[in-house]
């Protein structure tokens, strides 16, 4: 039996056009047959009445935009924003809506979560940047209303240690707060933060990793970790920490630029045969290796272009946006548009 959690590519490079069988005509189908297979098999929102929608909600949105229906909302502004489906744009924005009202209704009457509230890809604040999202793109000038409880989110995850488990690491915590604001930035074409409010995540940032590399006494400046484990990906680790660092890198004094540096420098010194480990000090074993986004190499792309510029388990949902058919469908997307194409909810490019 195969054991191996990667598999290698065996398809030639794009060459700037697609082939036989997968332009427009044979890719949409599959799309929206995908969708409509998502929005089939979406567990029960609730009813309207307040209620209601307080117990079936919350049980129902759980699982943030990685696993949950906010994911599957986020997916459907995505279709809605390529113009090869034009004609199905406003259903599928007006469903979106309806699956984040939900998520919004289920953070906002649900009982309170401190390890969740500003969290991007699990939390608070993904539902709400994905409901400002959605909100203007139907055109709506509440967007305004999300958008603000995003914005009061900034205060949640200023302290240097917020959380227990690890408060600076992507899902969770502050590189996911500021990754969810350029994100906005880049969508809406307008900033969502203020300065001080930026300048106030990346300096407690920084604070906390250089605590932590003293502590451990690491012979780098900047070091996490989360629940104890130290993570060097995208996921919960170093590599998205140091990039949410440098798409903000105008915001930070020169010395604390230069602390960055010497950490991405640390980091590209621990590829192994043009690979990652998702930790620290452990050396990868071709049998079972990852090469994920969440753990690897893939991500290390987007790390080491942001410093050029700047200077597996279970599935929890067939329909998650990141292990499942809302990603799918993102992917299929960009497929047919791969000038466009992202990473759902990351982009560098920003």
């Amino acid at each position: 039996m195969d054991t191996k959690r990667c598999f290698a590519n065996r398809f030639d490079d794009y060459q700037g056009s697609l082939l036989a069988g997968q332009c427009e005509e044979a890719v949409a189908p599959l799309v929206t047959a995908t969708i409509e297979r998502i929005l089939k098999e979406l567990p029960p929102l609730g009813g309207g009445a307040e209620a209601r929608g307080a117990t079936a909600g919350a049980s129902s949105c759980q699982g943030g935009l990685y696993s949950g229906v906010a994911g599957v909302a986020y997916m459907l502004y995505h279709v809605s924003q390529s113009p090869l489906f034009a004609a199905a744009r406003e259903r599928y924005l007006r469903s979106a809506k309806r699956l984040i009202d939900a998520c919004a209704r289920a953070e906002e009457w649900g009982e309170p979560d401190a390890d969740t509230r500003a969290a991007f890809l699990l939390g608070g604040a993904g539902v709400y940047a994905v409901a400002t999202l959605v909100y203007h793109a139907l055109g709506r000038s509440d967007y305004v209303q999300p958008l603000g409880k995003f914005r009061a989110l900034c205060a949640v995850c200023a302290p240097v240690s917020f959380l227990e488990c690890g408060s600076d690491e992507l899902f969770v915590g502050r590189a996911g707060y500021l990754c969810a604001a350029l994100v906005l930035k880049q969508k809406l074409a307008q900033e969502v933060l203020t300065p001080v409010q930026i300048k106030s995540i990346c300096q407690a940032i920084l604070e906390s990793g250089k605590q932590y590399a003293t502590k451990k006494r690491k012979p780098f400046p900047l070091m996490y970790s989360y629940y104890g484990t130290e993570y060097l990906g995208a996921a919960h680790g170093l590599s998205s920490i140091l990039q949410m660092l440098l798409s903000y890198h105008e915001h930070l004094k020169p010395a604390d630029r230069e602390l960055v540096w010497q950490s991405v420098d640390f980091l590209m010194e621990q590829e192994q045969n043009c690979n990652w480990p998702p930790e620290l000090g452990e050396t990868i074993e071709r049998e079972n290796e990852l090469v994920h986004w969440c753990h690897g190499a893939p991500f290390a792309q987007f790390l080491f272009t942001e410093e050029f510029k700047a200077g597996s388990r279970v599935l929890e949902s067939i329909y998650s946006l990141y292990e499942g058919f809302s990603g799918t469908v993102c992917f299929l997307i960009d497929l047919l548009q791969p000038s466009q194409a992202e990473f759902p909810l990351f982009s560098v490019f920003v």
